[in-house]
């Protein structure tokens, strides 16, 4: 087995490495993370507000607030996650390659 790389396996390995990166900053992109946890506690909050007892919507002054609020997460859930699909990341700019290697 040698322990020296052709040029070829490095660049591939390199190209590999890049591409992982990008996917990993994709798959951990702010907006996915806040527009899911939005969308996850609208549904809760949404049930809570629709199985509210009368006695808690006269403590909330005749409004069911968790209804409003349940829905209000979820808009805002949705359109973070709307704006993650119309406005996707960008991927990284390639690494210049040093004068060294460019011969």
């Amino acid at each position: 087995m040698s322990e020296f790389y052709s040029e070829k396996d490095v660049q591939r390995e390199v190209s590999e490495l890049e591409t992982k990166s990008a996917t990993a900053a994709k798959l951990f992109d702010i907006r996915r993370i806040i527009g899911g946890l939005f969308v996850i506690y609208g549904v809760i909050v949404t049930i809570a507000g629709i199985t509210a007892s009368d006695a808690d919507i006269e403590k909330a002054e005749g409004v069911n607030i968790n209804l409003w609020t349940g829905l209000g997460m979820l808009v805002l859930g949705l359109l973070f996650l709307l704006w993650l699909k119309l406005r996707p990341t960008a991927p990284p700019p390639p690494a210049p390659v040093p004068e060294e290697r460019r011969q």
